[in-house]
This record gives C-alpha cells, structure tokens and sequence, in this order.
C-alpha cells in the first residue's frame, strides 16, 4: 500500500492561476481576459482583519465524492475522461486532494436497472447465485468465496487508478446496504421513507461487507483508506422506493437507507468491531448527516460506547443551521470535523456564465469555514449530469457533462461545461492548501489562513453585490509585517477566473484593494509572520467582564457563592470580574482555560451543573475551549463533558442560574468576553 501521502504545494501561490492552454481546450465556455481588481469607483468598503492568533487545525484539505459520475464517466474513452480528471484534480483545475469511494449496495439481480438516476445505479460486490431474486435474502455467507464478485464497480474504480498520485486522504462511504440487508428488499429505501431501512438482523454483514470491499480495494489499487463512513443522511425521510403495478419500483432517486439513532449506534459499533479485527488501518467516521442540526440531534442520542467508537466527525451543510453546534460537539468530544458534502442551485436556470452559481458556493465555503470550522471542505460530486440539470433548470456540479455518452464519443459530441463554480472554487483551492491554518477573521464575506510554513497568508472575500468594494486588509494582528510586505488580488467575476491584479506595497501595516462587483477575491498576502503578542484575547494577567449575548448582562458569583448567576448590566460591576488563564501552549481553536472569579475560585462542570469551587490541581471538568466565528462572542465548551455554559431557559433577569446544556447555537450559550485590565502607556 501507499504510505500517507504528503499534499502537494505550488513554488509559489501565485504560481499556476490560471488555466492551461491545454486545459482551456476541452471547455465548452472560457472567458476573456478581466482588468483585475483595480476600479477607483468603489461605493462601498470593508476593513477585513485576520486573526492568527486563533487558529483552526492544519487544513487537511479539499475533495469531492466520486460516486455517480465516476460510475458513468469511468468508462467514457480517454480522450473525456482524462480531461475530467484533470479539471478535478490538476495543477490547473480544481487542484482536490481527498476522494471519497462509494461502496455500492446493488439490487437484486431481477430488479430494473433503470429507475434511479443516471449513474446512481451502483453495483454491489457480491455474486448472487442463478435465480436470485429480491424475495431471496438469506443466501449470502461473507465467508462463501463464490458469493463476492470481486471485479464489480469497474468504472469508478477507473477513477481510483487515475487521481492516487494526487490523493492525500482517501474515504469510503456506503449510502445503502445491499439489497438483501435492506428491510424494503431495495437500495433505494423504504416503503416508508421515515422507518429503518437497514436490517437488525444484518448489521454484522453490512460491517463485514464494508471491511471486506474496503481491504479489497485496497489490495487491487494500492491505496489506503484513511476513513470509512457507513451512512449517509440517515436520520431523513428522503430514502424511499415506490413500486408500479407490476412490482417493479417507479420511484427512488438513488441508494439510501433511513436509519435512526439506536440503529446508527448499532451499525457504527459493529464496524468498529469488524474494522479492529481487520487489516485495515482506517479509522471510522459518522455519520454524513443531511444537517448540522440533525447531526447534533444524532450524536446526542449516542450512548458513551458509540461515541467512543467513532474516530472523526461527519456532517453536510445541506441545511446550515446550528453549525456552531457542530463544532462545539467535536470540540467537545476532541475529534476532527469534517464538512464531508455539499453542493446545491444558486441563481436561476442553468448557466454558465452567471456569477450567482460562483458566488453561491463561495459563501457556503465561507460561512462553511467560520461557523463550523471543519478540517476539509467536500463537494458532493464536482461533475454533475448535463442533461438532468439542463431539463430542470439547475446549476448543481462546478462541471458538466451528459452521463449517456456512447464509447465513440468525442469531447465535441459530448461537451464538458463548467459554470463559475470551477472559477469561484478555484480562488479557495488554490490558495488555501492543505497544511494551512484557517484563522480568525473579523468579516462574515471573508475567509482568511496563514500558510503552513508560517510566512504568508491569504484571504478569499467575496463581494455578492452589484457594486464594487474597496477592501483594506488590516495586518495589525500579525507579529511580523515586513517592509516589502505585498497583496496581489487574484479575481475571478464574469470577465475572467483567477485573473492575476497588481500587487499592492503594504504601508502601516494595511492595503486597500478595489474588488469589482459579483466577484470572489483572492488576496494573496507576502511578508506576514506570526501573530502579535497583544492579538490574542486571553493575556497573562488580565481581567474580563463575561456578558450574556441574550441578556446583556455580566456574569456574577451567586449569593451563596458556590455558582453563577445573570448580574447586572453594569459592566464596573467589581464582582463581574473573571481571570481567564491559558492552560495548554498554543493558537489553535482548541485551546484549553481555566475561568477564575477574582475570588480565586474556578468554574467547573460538576454532575451536570456550573459550580464555583476552589481548586488549583489539572482537571478537564475546570478546563474550558473557547470558540468563536469572529463577531467578538464565545462560547466556553467543556473539555470533560463537552457541555457549554448555558442561561438556564433562556433567562435575562437578574439572579438567572447559569448551568451547563449541550450545545444549541443560542444566543443564551454565547459570551461577549471584554478585557477590563486598564491599559498603561
């Protein structure tokens, strides 16, 4: 097998920014050349202020499931689907480095083979013996040699052997047993979309029939899988199978099985049971909910046995709610968090050459990074169907192509298209690179990161207005700007993608830039080191006020002086005073602290309430991750129990009991936390 491969990084990051003649050749649209990003009639302005002083994890990276259009374009000739590969994965395409493998389920051999979408009827593993059919469910022994078809699923497969050399992390995912351990007898769901789906009886298979494809693929490609995801979406009622009069289904868009906590736990357990007794290496992941809000509903259902059963963090971000929850819970919990899949229509119909797609996926990317702080960003599948996109009038995939090609098709009768997607996603992937920090970042239109090595910095904005934007980067909270200290913005808008601007000299420490209208920047910062020793807001010494973002009042020691109550809103209140002390070395977004009345007695989670004790020794109920989207407030997770502080129902009066409560993204958990120490000087 491949060792772990190390990501690949460009001599320079404004090296290669643009398509290659060749590359531009096999689309069906391009662009002409834009000014860049100066225009000195700006109507509006932003102060954009990276944080370094707050970072998140080393980036892992980007990636796309391969799936549906690995499955019909794997087997596409050379000519089109070495170019797909190349605008997925190349220097001047999407430049990806994670794939996530589909471990297919497979209808019963008598089932059409046609009712799902085009691509998504995936094949199975298995063998079934001659006249099979879906009543017969009870046949198959993982440990028959004659029951695995161990040459199925050859296109995506195709797909494998083609991007290894530039894949960093490799997943495998399942979004339906095979038939015979579904309830309905189909991969396409259930009669009832909102019952279990995957049989009780055949977790045990489903988890040796994961293993088993996963050390096979491994073996055949020589590659490793560093995760392996048993669900998807689970806990919604969009899995479902409808059938015609003649008993074959009509109905069922693609593989998916429901399944609700209790039998999430189940699957989940039974693979980490199967994947401890196996070769593989990979750890497990859970549970590639539709929601960050449906994911927090599903982790907390989890009993301690299937939380600790699960290595890394799944969600999508089809819905964007409670994506602070998500980070929390993973904070909480001190595993990686990933945003495993998303994609979707912005804009109206199906084009090409409209900003709104472009700008779209930039600000869920944005917002994606900010609020749940993930460690890798996914799209669902990069490559979307042309010809179902084009009949509904939707732009999902950064690139298009029909996935009914014949074998004699050229790159003329079966076109690839890219939307402004391709740019858009371009102006994140290509600069933000694995091994990079995502940092604080004081704008909502602003993702901002420092390079891995620590000796630059970028910062993607995006400007969904009509009019252009003067944007002054303000480098204040670097330890070091040097004095050639440079920005050049790299813009794509409707006249062209990644067009390299002018770089712009930093002076006292900040550039201004003019972004055009409808545009995704990317400035590309020369000359910044390290963050300054007075960034960070926890410092050696000071005291804060903590303000309830609900209430607006300061938090307080109780009248018995053994919890914590709502105070006043007087913020000289001396009884509102708290010690915030960093008790492990770092700027990450994980760091731990101990919060401390000026009393000297600590808070801690103890049996499920928020106490004031005394207390010097090290202990994880009295250490607190702090976490911010960079709008000023925090929530304080807890390294013992992952509960947050919390208003008890939400209070605001004087005397409210402050408790602990798993994390809900309200207002009533978040803090403004204001430095008091008088300033000398």
């Amino acid at each position: 097998m491949n060792p772990r491969r190390t990501p690949r990084r460009s001599r320079s990051r404004l090296a290669a920014v643009g398509l290659s003649a060749a590359v531009v050749a096999t689309l069906a649209v391009t662009y002409p050349s834009s000014a860049g990003a100066q225009d000195v009639h700006a109507a509006a302005s932003v102060t954009v202020r990276p944080d370094p002083s707050y970072q998140q994890p080393a980036f892992e990276g980007w990636g796309t499931s391969l799936v549906w259009f690995a499955n019909a374009t794997g087997g596409y000739p050379d000519a089109i689907r070495n170019r797909l590969a190349n605008l997925l994965y190349g220097d001047d395409g999407l430049r990806l480095n994670i794939a996530r493998y589909n471990i297919g389920g497979g209808n019963a051999p008598d089932v059409r083979d046609d009712y799902m979408k085009a691509g998504a009827t995936m094949e199975g593993f298995w063998r079934a013996p001659e006249g099979t059919t879906r009543e017969d469910v009870d046949w198959w022994n993982p440990d028959d040699p004659e029951h695995w078809d161990l040459s199925a699923d050859a296109n995506q497969r195709w797909w494998i052997d083609r991007i290894k050399n530039e894949v960093t992390h490799w997943e495998a995912f399942s979004n339906s047993p095979p038939w015979f351990q579904t309830v309905s007898g189909y991969v396409s769901g259930g009669f009832d979309a909102s019952a279990d789906q995957i049989r009780a009886d055949r977790v045990d298979d489903f988890a040796t029939y994961l293993v088993r494809v996963s050390e096979h693929v491994e073996r055949t490609h020589g590659i490793r899988f560093d995760t392996i995801d048993p669900l998807n979406e689970p806990n919604t009622p969009y899995w479902g199978t409808q059938l015609g009069p003649d008993g074959q289904p009509t109905g069922g868009r693609q593989e998916g099985a429901h399944a609700g906590p209790a039998l999430q736990q189940s699957v989940v357990l039974a693979l980490r049971k199967a994947m401890d007794a196996s070769a593989l290496d990979a750890r497990l992941s859970a549970m590639d909910e539709t929601s960050p809000t449906i994911f927090r509903t599903n982790w907390n259902a989890y009993g301690a046995e299937g939380k600790a059963a699960v290595d890394q963090l799944n969600v999508h971000t089809y819905g964007t709610g409670h994506r602070t929850s998500a980070r929390d819970i993973a904070k909480g919990a001190d595993k990686p968090l990933w945003m495993s899949e998303v994609d979707g229509t912005w804009g109206t119909g199906q084009s090409f050459t409209s900003m709104e797609p472009g700008l779209g996926i930039a600000e869920r990317i944005v917002n994606d990074m900010r609020e749940l702080e993930p460690s890798a960003w996914l799209l669902w599948q990069a490559i979307e169907d042309y010809n179902p996109q084009a009949a509904a009038g939707k732009n999902w995939g950064a690139i298009q192509v029909p996935f009914d090609c014949p074998s004699d098709a050229t790159p003329v009768t079966c076109p690839i298209r890219t939307n402004t997607k391709f740019n858009t996603i371009r102006n994140f992937t290509h600069f933000v690179r694995p091994g990079d920090h995502v940092v604080k970042v004081n704008d909502t239109a602003s993702l901002a990161a420092v390079s891995a090595d620590g000796t630059s910095a970028t910062v993607v904005h995006v400007n969904n207005t009509t009019e252009p934007r003067d944007v002054t980067l303000d480098l204040s909270r670097f330890g070091t700007v040097h004095a050639n200290a440079s920005v050049t913005p790299v813009v794509s808008d409707v006249n062209g993608g990644l067009v390299r601007g002018k770089a712009v000299r930093v002076a006292d420490r900040s550039a201004t830039l003019t972004v055009p209208a409808k545009s995704v920047t990317t400035f590309v910062v020369d000359g910044v080191r390290g963050a300054a020793a007075d960034a960070a807001l926890v410092q050696p010494g000071h005291t804060y006020t903590l303000n309830g973002v609900q209430s607006g009042k300061a938090l307080v020691p109780s009248a018995d002086g053994n919890s914590v109550v709502l105070g006043t809103a007087d913020q000289a209140d001396a009884n509102a005073r708290w010690r915030i002390e960093q008790v492990t070395g770092g700027s990450g977004n994980r760091e731990r602290h101990t919060v401390r009345h000026d009393n000297g007695k600590r808070l801690a989670d103890r049996n499920g309430g928020l106490v004031l004790e005394e207390g010097t020794q090290t202990d994880p109920a009295a250490q607190w991750i702090m976490s911010t989207t960079g709008d000023g407030s925090y929530t304080f997770v807890n390294a013992a129990t992952g509960r947050l502080f919390d208003v008890v129902g939400q209070g605001t009066g004087v005397g409210t009991r402050v408790g602990v409560y798993v994390a809900n993204s309200g207002s009533n958990q978040r803090w403004t936390v204001v430095d008091r120490t008088p300033r000398t000087g």
